[in-house]
């Protein structure tokens, strides 16, 4: 039996790479370096830098690790910490070292074996999301990133392009993504299928509800097997 979609489209970090915890760890051993005596959670310092970076990505194109940069910057003026140009070469050198999440490779290659081809579409650079790809070990067909489409998510032409290179009709495709406001609403303008993995059981979001809500990835390999779909 084919599975009901052709094709899995992917956000890769928070959705198959752990980068809540890779951010937050990184930010919190800064504050830890930096003698922070207003000590806050990592997680509450990875949400300050995440909304630092989604302001920024809607400016004018430049390079993933430029937008780690400047992010990262404005993250130390408002904390109070010290920046320089190496500070922002180890962020990149932590984003190349974050993990995959344990069901990542085990869900896709399931997925993959039922028929499903597996595509990442990524807001980053493509010499970065390489490691990533390394510690998966899933053979993906395509991986399409924003220095290829020289714009970020949640841009429409990102996704514009992303479907032109598949080349299959967005109806035959679902895409999964934890990141709801860089991918449910353009996803679902072009007719794709969503479903927003929501690890932490977080209330949801503004906006038109994703078409599916799932804890992990296993939910997607179910799909693909025609089981039923955990919740």
């Amino acid at each position: 039996m084919s599975p009901p979609f052709a094709v899995a489209t992917f956000d890769n970090y928070g959705t198959l790479t752990d980068w809540e915890g890779g951010a937050a760890q990184f930010l919190y051993e800064l504050a830890l370096r930096n003698g922070d005596t207003d000590l806050v959670p990592g997680i509450e310092l990875r949400d300050l830098w995440e909304g630092i970076q989604f302001e920024i990505l809607g400016r004018e194109y430049r390079s993933y690790k430029q937008v780690l940069a400047e992010s990262l910057r404005e993250v130390c003026a408002v904390r109070g910490w010290p920046y320089d140009e190496e500070l922002a070469a180890a962020f990149v050198r932590s984003m190349r070292s974050w993990q995959p999440f344990p069901d990542t490779r085990p869900a896709l290659l399931r997925a993959q074996a039922a028929g499903m081809r597996l595509v990442i579409l990524s807001n980053t650079d493509r010499d970065i999301i390489e490691h990533s790809r390394r510690h998966m070990r899933v053979p993906f067909d395509d991986v399409i990133t924003a220095e290829d489409c020289r714009t970020y998510k949640p841009s429409l032409d990102f996704f514009r392009q992303a479907l032109d290179r598949i080349g299959v009709e967005p109806e035959k495709i679902i895409h999964v993504a934890f990141g709801f406001k860089y991918d449910n609403a353009p996803a679902k303008h072009f007719g794709m299928t969503t479903a927003w993995v929501n690890r932490h059981a977080e209330p949801a979001p503004d906006g038109e509800p994703a078409d599916h809500e799932w804890r992990d990835l296993w939910s997607l390999a179910a799909l693909a097997d025609g089981q039923p779909v955990p919740r």
